[in-house]
């Protein structure tokens, strides 16, 4: 790869940065700050009305970005633009659990069906976990900073590897979507000026995946590389909804029981939570760049180190809670 096409990517994310500083900035305006905002409920971790339209300015800059360096796979452009747009309805107006899931599954199976040949006996559990990660980031857009600083940290660790294998398309893609993260994170970082919206966290959370499919099916890194990437979510949201399963509680229902929001309510916060979340997430994105070209045993012995080290806080963080004087509410 030539140097032009090494530092391409980057200027891409500088372009998107900027753009999206910019558009979430117009979003914050007076004028369109009302347009759509997130009410503080009882399962809020804010206390004040915000608007939550920042992803739409996300998605702009990215867009744009891809248009000008023409980075455009569309099978994952086309499927995340249509998201962007579905769930910005739904943050203005709302939309049932059914017509929600079902432009997930449509997202996925496009995105499956463009993207090239796949064995027939990994479609469902490709679309299961497109759809996961969809919902996981939905799931994990609730404290200051956080699902915007995964975002940076996810998509330029993507955009590191592909650069490094010398797939340019998919390098110029995650970068212009970290870029714009890193904008949006400008104004979504404590104190919070504006949210993502669904309209930012369906798709962001679907390029998530998609990009991990296309990054195995290219042999960019192994199928667990996207898993490690994204562990900081991943692992929260997956014990979380494990244990409200266990206890029989509706997996649908708005709850306020996720690690990270946990802390927030025992003290932390949002600006702590981010800062220890970043260090965290910059950890296992280093360390999946370095596992990524690893024997296998190395990756074995990675992975298991990481399981632990999340085991170790999940249990410290579960004990606290048993001790506080809020469990419970």
């Amino acid at each position: 790869m030539t140097g032009g096409h090494l530092s391409t990517p980057l200027i891409a994310a500088v372009v998107a940065f900027a753009l999206a500083v910019a558009f979430v900035r117009a979003l914050c305006s007076d004028r369109l700050a009302t347009l759509v905002l997130d009410i503080p409920n009882d399962r809020s971790l804010h206390s004040r009305p915000v608007p939550r339209t920042g992803g739409v300015g996300l998605m702009l800059a990215a867009a744009v970005t891809l248009l000008l360096f023409s980075g455009n796979p569309r099978s994952i452009v086309l499927p995340a633009l249509l998201l962007a747009v579905i769930f910005l309805v739904d943050d203005i107006r709302g939309l049932p659990v059914l017509p929600r899931f079902l432009a997930q599954f449509a997202a996925a199976i496009a995105f499956l069906a463009m993207s090239g040949p796949h064995a027939w006996w990994l479609l469902p559990a490709l679309a299961l976990g497109i759809v996961w990660s969809v919902n996981l980031y939905n799931f994990m857009d609730g404290s200051n900073g956080f699902a915007g600083g995964m975002t940076v940290a996810g998509f330029a660790t993507y955009a590191i590897a592909a650069a490094a294998a010398g797939d340019h398309q998919l390098a110029m893609l995650s970068a212009a979507i970290a870029g714009a993260g890193a904008g949006f994170l400008v104004w979504n970082f404590d104190p919070a000026r504006i949210f993502l919206g669904d309209a930012g966290s369906i798709p962001v959370g679907f390029m998530a995946a998609a990009i991990g499919v296309l990054g195995w099916d290219h042999g960019i890194w192994p199928f667990w590389f996207p898993g490690l990437v994204f562990s900081v979510f991943i692992v929260d949201s997956g014990l979380t909804l494990a244990k409200r399963l266990i206890h029989r509680e509706n997996p649908f229902q708005a709850h306020r029981s996720h690690y990270y929001q946990r802390l927030i309510r025992m003290g932390w916060s949002h600006c702590r939570l981010a800062l220890s979340a970043y260090a965290l997430m910059a950890a296992t994105c280093l360390s999946a760049l370095v596992l990524r070209e690893a024997s296998f045993a190395m990756s074995l012995v990675g992975l298991v180190l990481w399981a632990t080290i999340f085991a170790a806080l999940a249990l410290a963080i579960d004990r606290r809670w048993r001790a506080s004087p809020i469990r419970g509410t």
